[in-house]
């Protein structure tokens, strides 16, 4: 089983627009790190090893998300901002990884009305591995909320609380309102039919 994020998986964040590295003082770092921090954070050694910290801004570009029983295809976009922290031991491997994801301008869209409806959303993901280096190894612990919320109808999509992910996709935890989980996990479309209604789909 794939892991969820709330709505969308992290593999969908492909589409870079800008990054904005975040950089201090440090000594530089000279062993190799396991697995190797992407370009975009700035590296330096502390006394437990080695902490690499970075932000990013990019785009998601319009994709599809929910299918409405009427077939009608519902897409998702939004700007995300990700402000990132790894941490690795002495020996140079990842014992830990922080991702704070601060969602703006997000909508669900239907291309077939031309309806929308803006949403937010911001996510704190922990991935600590068993073995450390080894990210597949990783249980991952999300929480925070994305709400979807339509004038003269309230919340008609809602996503907050917490969730751990053991290494082989199982959700091992899971607690608050759930609605993208019981859809995309639990098969439970009826959790969207507000959504669709308010799209005209």
């Amino acid at each position: 089983m794939s892991r969820i994020r709330w709505s969308v998986p992290l593999a969908t964040l492909l589409g870079v627009l800008t990054l904005a590295p975040v950089s201090f003082a440090a000594q530089p770092v000279t062993q190799t790190l396991t697995p190797p921090p992407p370009s975009f954070l700035t590296c330096k050694v502390v006394g437990s090893g080695t902490i690499c910290q970075g932000s990013r801004t990019f785009a998601v570009d319009p994709h599809p998300d929910f299918a409405c029983g009427s077939g009608a295809v519902i897409y998702d976009q939004g700007t995300v901002r990700q402000v990132v922290t790894r941490y690795y031991d002495t020996e140079g491997n990842l014992t830990r990884r922080v991702i704070h994801e601060f969602w703006s301008d997000e909508q669900k869209s239907n291309p077939l009305t031309g309806a929308t409806t803006p949403y937010t959303q911001a996510s704190n993901i922990t991935d600590v591995p068993a073995v450390p280096g080894d990210l597949g190894s990783a249980t991952e612990t999300v929480t925070g909320q994305a709400s979807i919320t339509v004038p003269g109808v309230g919340a008609v999509l809602l996503n907050a609380g917490k969730t751990v992910t053991v290494p082989d996709g199982t959700i091992e935890f899971r607690a608050g309102p759930q609605d993208f989980l019981d859809y995309f996990v639990d098969g439970d479309t009826s959790v969207i039919d507000k959504l669709c209604a308010a799209l005209g789909a």
